[in-house]
């Protein structure tokens, strides 16, 4: 089931970006970061990269409504949005291993607001090899990746044709230019959604409504823990050791951090980046070895 909740306390702070937005308008500066007036659903959102990407968002003014699965943690995750230009935040209560739940809660959505931005979020498949890998798995990552971010894109897509402003963007893993060793179900599902991606950008493209994708690389969140538990446990090594294994690989040598990714993520929602369209950016400090 799902519920949309708007909540009774919202936090007021001063934007960051007041200056930015003051010089701009003394120099007729081009650049326009402002998404006052936007609304923006902003899927897996109660934690790690979804909550980034929301918490970025609100400060550049945009309306976030908040998919996820924890209400109490999306309820706290509400009281972390600014709402300097008087927006209304809100969530809606969504498990995505639950195709249905994850529809109904985007038609409810859509029935009362128009989406401007989609960032479609959703946490990662189990580590393990390809070569073991049940059928079951590949089937539930699908459902919980590509079709449930299908099921999005769709019911998003006519508010975007009418507005003629849309920005689907979806947090993917830098496995779609390399594969990742141990993450076997992970890159072909995440391949899938790159392919569904650029294909949904060339269809959408004449409308003003772009489609692209994020890719991190290995960031502080939730996520990664698990990763470094996984190799840590299956190589027989101690943590420390894993993650300075992991950060040898790394040109920066150090681990990203979600407000990082969130940077990436408000621009491209933003009319600045009105051209950015069907590509796909590591966000991993140089690791990714293709050009």
């Amino acid at each position: 089931m799902y519920t949309i909740s708007i909540p009774d306390h919202q936090s007021l702070n001063p934007n960051p970006y007041f200056l930015y937005y003051y010089i701009c308008n003394k120099t007729n500066h081009p650049m326009n970061l402002s998404l006052h007036g936007k609304t923006a659903v902003v899927c897996g959102s109660s934690q790690g990269i979804g909550l980034a990407c929301a918490k970025e968002l609100a400060w550049l003014g945009a309306n976030c409504i908040l998919i996820a699965r924890n209400a109490a943690a999306l309820d706290h995750a509400l009281s972390q949005l600014h709402t300097s230009e008087q927006q209304n935040h809100l969530y809606a209560v969504a498990d995505f291993s639950d195709i249905e739940s994850v529809r109904m809660a985007i038609n409810e959505i859509v029935s009362q607001f128009p989406i401007h931005i989609l960032i479609n979020n959703t946490g990662g498949p189990a580590a393990g090899l390809i070569s073991e890998a049940g059928e079951k798995a590949f089937t539930e990552a699908f459902n919980q990746h590509l079709i449930c971010n299908h099921i999005l894109t769709q019911a998003v897509i006519p508010a975007m044709k009418a507005a003629e402003y849309g920005r689907i963007i979806n947090i993917v893993s830098t496995s779609i230019k390399i594969p990742i060793n141990n993450l076997g179900v992970s890159n072909t599902i995440r391949g899938a959604v790159a392919s569904w991606a650029k294909t949904m950008a060339n269809e959408l493209g004449q409308f003003n409504i772009t489609v692209n994708n994020i890719l991190p690389g290995l960031t502080l969140t939730q996520r990664l823990e698990s990763l470094i538990g996984n190799t840590s446990a299956k190589k027989k090594i101690s943590r420390d050791m894993v993650v300075s294994d992991m950060l040898d690989e790394i040109p920066m040598k150090r681990f990203g951090d979600a407000a990082e990714i969130a940077a990436l993520a408000a621009f491209i929602a933003s009319p600045a980046a009105s051209y950015v369209n069907g590509t796909s950016i590591p966000v991993d400090g140089g690791k990714t070895g293709s050009i």
